[in-house]
Order: structure tokens, then C-alpha cells, then sequence
């Protein structure tokens, strides 16, 4: 069965949100300003990582890591020179 999962996060003045969508073939959609900016897909539970740019001056390079399982999926943003961060999960 597919669901759809929704993740987002603010970064560097730019919102940053994901879409996992379940199922035996996974797929990410990330957006940064609300315009799709990258795509990936992985099966079953196995990570992917999504790298996307922001429109900072210079553009930034970040990476949307999306893990689906097992259990409810979970996405971090992962920026170079920052911490980690955990996406918070959205219920639309």
C-alpha cells in the first residue's frame, strides 16, 4: 500500500519541504521556494539522499536525506559546515 508523507523545514531563509512516498519502490520529491528542485527513488526501507541547491548567493548545496523505514519514514537536511537537521513531519 502507497502513502504519502510530508516533511519540511526552514534553511538559510528558503523553506525546504519533502514528499515520501511508501511503497516497494520509494519516492522522494524535494522542494525548495515551493518549485520541485530534485527527485529520487530507492526500494523497500533502504536511504536515499536527495541533493538539491538553494537560491542563496552563492547557491548552497544541501542534501534532503529521506529514510522510509522501518516504520514512519524520517528526513534530515544535511548542509555542509551545520549540524544535522531533523525535518518535522506535516500532516497534509
Amino acid at each position: 500500500m502507497r502513502r504519502r508523507h510530508h516533511f519540511h523545514i526552514e534553511h538559510a531563509g528558503h523553506p525546504v519541504s519533502a514528499t515520501v512516498q511508501t511503497g516497494h519502490t520509494v519516492v522522494v520529491e524535494v522542494l525548495v521556494d515551493g518549485k520541485e528542485t530534485g527527485h529520487g527513488t530507492t526500494r523497500d526501507d533502504h536511504p536515499v539522499a536527495v541533493h538539491v541547491e538553494l537560491p542563496t548567493d552563492p547557491p548552497a548545496q544541501v542534501a534532503v536525506r529521506a529514510t522510509p523505514g522501518p516504520g514512519m519514514p524520517r528526513c534530515i537536511l544535511e548542509a555542509p559546515g551545520a549540524e544535522d537537521q531533523v525535518m518535522s513531519p506535516r500532516s497534509y
